[in-house]
């Protein structure tokens, strides 16, 4: 049996299996063997050495005084030769030479050993792989069928299914390839790993190799959306005021990023700052074009308009809407992208009465719910650079804002283009409803007084209606007059 050892320590050393499932596997082929040779395998009894270096067969047999089945009995008069001390109704183990086996049976057992050892070969490369989902692996190229490419990954196979492939990557035989697991598969042969360069964990592991400060986590990946081979964007924040995270992602001189960017057969990467203030985000995530402003048009339903200068609207649209695509789901916004000279045609202090009108009607809001808005500042999408210029200017106030836009003076502020001006006065003319007092319903204006205190009161010459300076025609009788100014 010693070249069973040794066939049983080749197995542990150079397959990985564990020694209990190598005696599992001989002891069960050994069980077939005899079974085939003897009819059952009951009493069959296998014992191994301490150290496996040897194996030993044995046949069960109980002694009885007359024997009916001489594979599970033994005659007391032979068992008494081989041990002196038995007694009609002891079992005793009678060692048993496996080379004695039937040819056939031989075969049965080297099958039952194949199969164990198939299986346990599964279970061992399964356990060892079902915690790597996720993770990235390094293999070779070896061949492709119908597309899909399989990858030698040393002890089991991996095969890169087209879809989870980039279309801008081609390989050759043995060409290094790195790729996520993204599954498991049971094969006759073993196992198989599914494997894709196409997925945005990809990228994110690779980020996580690039950059220490995802590692440990004082810059996190809020979330990644990605059309493989084309562009990827990628939203992160940072957990320390002092760390930059785009800045931590991209590295010195873009050193970080451009090795993501190499892994991907250059596909186009953009870095951008998660925000929690939709209108932000939404502007982050549509770079690498500069938006003007965003509008929340339906917070609920999560729809917004997002206003470009018309030399950034195909930027911000992308190859085929594929920038706005990528951006919509990576704020989980439906973004509508409109030039400056489109959104002003569009009626958007419509939209936001009929935002808030809709609050009223549903969340039992008044208008004494809503904050009140007096400065461009605090209005929603305001540039920061805009708003600080304008408040040195002394126009921060909105009414002030307004008559200087209407009287021109406001093109006068120092380092404001005629493009800043018009997208303060759209958004303001956005989200501020300027509400003008009915004259039967205001409170009547203060009097005015003569010099000596009293209120001065006027009627009509002909019918003697009362009436106040600003009128030109009666109220009552219709004729006309004028006042004349007083000479000084």
């Amino acid at each position: 049996m010693s070249e069973m050892a040794d066939a049983i320590r080749e197995l542990i050393e150079t397959k990985g299996f564990s020694a209990d499932s190598v005696r599992q596997t001989i002891e069960n082929a050994i069980k077939a063997a005899y079974k085939r040779t003897f009819g059952t395998a009951d009493n069959c009894i296998v014992k191994f050495a301490d150290d496996m270096s040897d194996v030993t067969v044995y046949s069960r047999k109980t002694i009885v005084d007359g024997v009916y089945d001489p594979v599970v009995e033994i005659e007391l008069e032979e068992a008494l030769q081989l041990t002196p001390e038995c007694e009609e109704g002891d079992e005793i183990d009678i060692q048993v030479d496996p080379r004695t086996f039937d040819r056939s049976a031989v075969s049965t057992g080297k099958q039952a050993a194949h199969q164990g050892l198939n299986e346990s070969f599964k279970d061992t490369l399964y356990n060892e792989y079902k915690d790597k989902v996720g993770e990235i692996i390094i293999g070779y190229y070896q061949r492709e069928h119908n597309g899909n490419i399989y990858v030698d990954l040393g002890k089991v196979e991996g095969v890169l299914p087209v879809k989870y492939q980039s279309p801008r990557e081609r390989y050759e035989k043995n060409d290094r390839i790195k790729a996520l697991i993204k599954d498991l598969k049971r094969t006759n042969s073993g196992l198989q790993l599914i494997l894709s360069r196409a997925d945005p964990d990809f990228v994110r592991s690779i980020v996580e190799l690039e950059v220490p400060e995802i590692y440990d986590k004082t810059v996190e990946i809020f979330k990644i959306v990605r059309e493989a081979g084309y562009r990827t964007k990628i939203a992160v924040f940072s957990n320390k005021e002092d760390v930059d995270p785009v800045g931590a992602c991209v590295g010195l001189k873009g050193v970080r990023i451009q090795n993501v960017i190499r892994e991907l057969e250059g596909e186009k990467i953009d870095i951008l700052r998660y925000d929690p203030e939709p209108t932000q985000f939404i502007k982050n995530a549509l770079s690498p074009a500069e938006v003007s402003n965003v509008l929340i048009l339906d917070e609920e339903k999560k729809q917004a308009l997002a206003v470009v200068p018309e030399a950034q609207f195909s930027l911000a649209i992308g190859k085929q809407g594929q920038n706005v695509r990528l951006a919509n789901r990576l704020c989980d916004w439906n973004i509508d992208v409109k030039t400056e000279e489109q959104a002003a045609e569009m009626d958007l202090s419509e939209i936001s009465t009929a935002r808030k009108n809709a609050a009223n009607l549903f969340g039992g809001e008044t208008e004494e719910d809503y904050e009140e808005v007096t400065t461009v500042s605090d209005l929603p999408g305001i540039d920061e650079r805009v708003a600080g210029l304008l408040k040195e200017a002394g126009y921060d106030d909105i009414e002030k804002f307004v008559a200087a836009y209407d009287d021109g003076s406001i093109k006068s502020v120092e380092g404001l283009s005629d493009d800043d001006v018009e997208a303060v006065n759209k958004i303001i003319h956005a989200n501020v409803e300027f509400v003008e007092e009915n004259e039967e319903n205001a409170e009547p204006a203060e009097a005015e007084t003569d010099a000596s205190g009293e209120e001065e009161e006027y009627f009509c010459p002909e019918c003697g209606a009362k009436i106040t300076l600003d009128m030109t025609k009666c109220p009552n009788c219709g004729i006309e007059f004028e006042f004349a100014e007083d000479e000084e």
